[in-house]
């Protein structure tokens, strides 16, 4: 099997796998970029000297080490509590006005906050900065629910974790930028208000792309086919697959969608309301607690603790200097983005969603065990020289290696499964519920992390190993593997026991059930669903 060699649900012609689809994921995850670089730029920044000086934040001098932590945990979180209120705002813009007009609007709302921010200096204080970031949570928490339901519901299902997967690449692109601008500015520029304006000024740049290339995107065609829009559906689905509307392949896809529909109609019912009456269903109260419980174990990892605060997670094991910390933390960020190039390209539709969260939870623990018994043995003590000790080497070395567990794993799994399991009629409601799970857990963590860190030192690695390892069970026992599954059959998938057994047995019935268009007519046909296709 090469590289890119796909296992496909029913035989595809050649022409679905064209260069639109890729196109369409790639402009809607510039989202994303947004999304990682606002993620990642806020640590570095608010340890530049330029910003320290300018808003006084200097500890002890200006201000003691527990309120230096408050206003660095007040900057940082009002983001996520302005992302967790924008997941559901866009549940109520993407079910009347679509996917695309969502995008619109919210990129435009977090290009206001973006703005906000560059109105703030030491004499107006930090108001237009946490103003600015609870606008700039809004737009990036909408964006964080729209995003992966878009791509899913335009992609093929062989490539569908690819696609999706390129929403996560552009989330470590923007934050390979974030993680390093302010090395870069800290090396080519002298401490001023502008040093530390540039990284809040560069956050308009993936939002504009995004607005931009938002007018060239196409609706997805399984929204308008929900609303009754038909002829616009058929013509855009066909678009999307390059392929006329005659074709069996888009027949049977139609009729697919068609069917998904007809039943959410008879189950969840119609109507704004419905996907909430449907709560009261046990299968899709099951899925949003597996939704939310991923969210849980991905910021259980510390993975957001890094993101926000990485200068201070690095001085925790005994890097110091503020060019050494930003170079350290960019390092981080160009394993970070390496690793998912592997994990979009070959991982997540070879390997697939459970066995990655599974392996990268349980190497990861062993890092993450490693790195606080280093810290409570030794400390941070660099023994009066700027040099690492052995220990601290390898204590280095294992937080690179647990970020090359976590990113292909839990960095951006969680994000496909939850694309990908829920029905048309819930599928929104769930990916808001899904988003607005990640970001209230991003807050908790985000909220908490300086203090954990001046309270519990190295037990705040072992909090976080503890809870990785936890999470292995929990996959096991209560997630399936999807990859590949055609959307409109995840509720059979889901009703599969024992769980750990339902991908097989899945796999299995699309290869009895292969439908094919044949004079007019379905009819079921016994042959080998899986079959390789280069592209």
């Amino acid at each position: 099997m090469g590289l890119l060699t796909l296992v496909e649900d029913r035989p595809t012609p050649k022409e679905v796998y064209n260069w639109r689809v890729y196109a369409a994921a790639s402009v809607a995850s510039f989202a994303s970029c947004m999304i990682g670089y606002d993620s990642a730029f806020i640590g570095t920044t608010l340890a530049l000297p330029s910003f320290v000086s300018e808003f006084r934040l200097k500890a002890p001098e200006q201000i003691s080490a527990s309120q230096l932590a408050l206003e660095k945990a007040n900057i940082v979180s009002v983001y996520q509590a302005g992302a967790f209120f924008g997941a559901f705002g866009a549940y109520v813009t993407s079910y009347y006005l679509g996917r695309r007009l969502t995008l619109l609007i919210w990129t435009m709302i977090f290009i206001l906050g973006a703005g906000l921010m560059l109105g703030a200096n030491g004499d107006r204080g930090l108001g237009l900065i946490i103003g600015g970031r609870v606008l700039a949570g809004l737009g990036v928490g909408a964006a964080s629910n729209m995003v992966p339901i878009y791509i899913s519901e335009m992609s093929p299902p062989a490539v569908r974790g690819r696609l999706v997967g390129i929403y996560e690449l552009g989330w470590q692109i923007g934050g390979l930028v974030g993680f390093w601008i302010n090395y870069g500015l800290v090396e080519t520029m002298g401490p001023s208000t502008r040093q530390w304006m540039i990284p809040f000024a560069v956050q308009l740049i993936p939002a504009g792309l995004l607005l931009t290339g938002t007018l060239w995107l196409r609706e997805s065609p399984r929204w308008q086919f929900a609303r009754g829009d038909r002829e616009k559906a058929v013509k855009d689905l066909c678009w999307m697959r390059n392929l006329e509307p005659t074709h069996p392949y888009m027949v049977e896809e139609i009729a697919a969608i068609d069917a998904e529909i007809e039943h959410d109609r008879l189950v969840v019912g119609p109507g704004f309301w419905a996907p909430f009456k449907a709560v009261k269903q046990r299968k899709v109260q099951y899925r949003l607690f597996l939704g939310g419980m991923l969210f849980l174990w991905q910021n259980g990892s510390g993975i957001n603790a890094i993101n926000y605060y990485s200068p201070t997670v690095f001085k925790s094991i005994g890097i110091t200097g503020t060019n050494t910390g930003f170079f350290t933390t960019g390092l981080f960020g160009v394993v970070k983005t390496v690793v998912t190039v592997v994990w979009l390209m070959y991982l997540i539709d070879h390997l697939g969603r459970t066995k990655l969260l599974m392996i990268g939870a349980a190497g990861g623990s062993v890092c993450m065990w490693i790195i606080g018994a280093y810290i409570k043995l030794h400390g941070t003590s660099t023994s009066g020289s700027d040099k690492l000790p052995p220990g601290g080497i390898a204590a280095i070395f294992f937080f690179y290696l647990w970020t090359v567990f976590y990113t292909p794993s839990w960095n951006g799994t969680p994000w496909v499964v939850n694309s990908e399991m829920f029905s048309q009629q819930t599928r929104s409601l769930g990916q808001a519920s899904a988003a607005a799970n990640n970001w209230f857990w991003n807050f908790i963590i985000s909220r908490f992390t300086p203090q954990m860190f001046l309270t519990m030192s190295y037990g705040v690695y072992f909090f976080f190993a503890s809870l990785m390892i936890l999470s292995v069970p929990f996959v096991y026992f209560l997630i399936p593997e999807t990859k590949g599954i055609p959307l409109e059959r995840m509720d059979e998938l889901f009703e599969i026991k024992p769980t750990h057994k339902a991908y097989p047995v899945m796999l299995e019935r699309l290869k009895e059930m292969e439908v094919v268009r044949d004079g007019g007519y379905f009819e079921e046909k016994t042959k080998d669903a899986e079959r390789h296709e280069s592209v």
